[in-house]
């Protein structure tokens, strides 16, 4: 499914939406990290926020549940 990523100055970039596909509106941050994404995106401090991850080979080496620093992303 098709998703748009749209700036507060209107700038509109299209994707492919992965996981929810409600609309949200959310402060958008980028993270440079090389490893540790399933903590970043479990982290309580990111609540909110819109996290762009900018190493291209994240995901690469799955999923480890009990890497989380909380229960839900």
């Amino acid at each position: 499914m098709k998703g748009y990523l749209v700036l507060e100055n209107g700038e509109i970039f299209e994707g492919e939406r992965i996981g929810s596909t409600l609309d949200v509106t959310c402060e958008v941050v980028f993270n440079t990290g090389m490893a540790g994404y399933i903590e970043t995106f479990t982290d309580p401090s990111y609540y909110g926020q819109g996290i762009v991850m900018t190493y291209p080979l994240i995901g690469n080496y799955g999923v480890i549940h009990e890497d989380g620093e909380s229960e839900r992303i």
